[in-house]
């Protein structure tokens, strides 16, 4: 009789991962994370993400910033799908942000150069980087201002300033090779046409709108990218204003869907599910389409006796392996003060990586837990 109860308990813990066909879902599924790869010793701030769904391999991009600039050691690198190192190729001092892959090549946004630029899949530490666009200065470099009206019927406006730095930062790229860029200062979105293809290639400004910019305390406005599968639409998130916003490609602006989203990075639309990498949350947050939370994967748990982060700290990025997601830590201080974040405590950096549950459907479970041979992947 012992064992039947213990066996009940068993599934009960099990299944209460998942929501099963017909009963309804009462609150959003709790998620652990566990350890995919301890990175090496001189990779630090892990930023951005992007999978090769032929095979599961893991590119991983550093936002090294520190100062002076000698001291950075930027660099791509490449992991199996089970988080071994393959191979890694040295960028120095500029910072990366947005990966993505499209037409077997790993394309990143070089922070620093404000360009982007693109290795092939199978690239080593002496392989060539090539050059695909460049970002300049918008003109205005600010967008429009924004008028917030308040509860007691007053209005706020907003006025933004920008030195006309271009802070690319979110990357996606649609079915035909368009790669769709969002830039956090200058309040815009991009579209390089078959930036898989073209040579030069032209970047062409879809999107100024101040709700792709912030004055939060976090500096960062347009940030996350990922396009729905009918391709009509671009959901990004703002950062500072912890919001998903939701722009229709065939013209018009972008609208709220979801807010209230502490420090909204990276983001990946994987079967009905936007997967919102909060970074300030120390979480990975489930919305379905309508804008409400259905999942929350992590929490932090404390800094392990090697310096790396134990669950998830200012996640920044994730991407879907098959039935898993991995989660990039990005762990960096944004004070100027000390002994007042987590982060300070940091010195090894690390990915992790979670189970992808059902939730309403959305996401078909696994009988071997999740942790199966490649079956799918979907890259960020």
């Amino acid at each position: 009789m012992t064992s039947f109860k213990a066996l009940g308990l068993t599934l009960a813990l099990l299944l209460g991962s998942f929501i099963l066909p017909g009963q309804a879902q009462t609150a959003p599924v709790r998620l652990p994370v566990k350890l995919f790869a301890l990175l090496p010793e001189d990779f630090r701030h892990p930023e951005s993400l992007a999978v090769n769904p032929a095979n599961g391999d893991v590119f991983v991009g550093s936002f090294d910033a520190r100062t002076p600039e000698s001291s950075r050691a930027n660099q791509i690198l490449r992991l199996s799908s089970q988080g071994k190192l393959v191979a890694r190729h040295p960028l120095g001092p500029t910072p990366i942000t947005g990966l993505a892959f499209a037409g077997n090549h790993v394309y990143f946004l070089n922070f620093g150069l404000s360009r982007l630029q693109r290795l092939p899949s199978n690239f080593d530490e002496n392989t060539t980087v090539e050059d695909v666009a460049t970002f300049a200065a918008l003109s205005p470099t600010s967008p429009a201002e924004r008028h917030v009206a308040n509860p007691d019927g007053s209005q706020d406006t907003i006025r933004f300033g920008s030195n006309g730095f271009p802070a690319i930062n979110g990357l996606t790229f649609d079915r035909a090779g368009s790669a769709y860029v969002s830039d956090s200062f200058q309040g815009a979105l991009y579209r390089i046409s078959a930036a898989t293809q073209c040579r030069p290639c032209t970047v062409e400004v879809i999107s100024r709108d101040p709700l792709l910019a912030t004055t939060g305390a976090l500096p960062f406005g347009a940030n996350g990218l990922a396009l729905d599968p009918s391709e009509n639409y671009l959901y990004v998130n703002n950062a500072g204003d912890g919001r998903v916003l939701r722009f229709p490609l065939g013209g018009g602006a972008p609208t709220i869907l979801a807010e209230s989203i502490h420090g909204a990075d990276g983001l990946v639309l994987h079967e009905g599910l936007l997967w919102v990498a909060a970074n300030q949350a120390d979480a990975v947050v489930a919305l379905d389409l309508n804008g409400r939370e259905v999942a929350r994967a992590g929490r932090f748990l404390g800094i392990a006796p090697d310096g790396s982060p134990q669950g998830l700290l200012f996640p920044a990025a994730s991407a879907v392996i098959g039935l898993r997601m991995v989660v990039a830590n990005l762990a960096m201080p944004l004070t100027a003060g000390t002994g007042d974040e987590w982060e300070e405590d940091v010195t090894r950096w690390n990915l992790m990586q979670f189970d992808l549950p059902k939730v309403h459907g959305h996401v078909r479970d696994d009988p071997n837990g999740g942790l199966s041979p490649i079956k799918r992947a979907t890259s960020h």
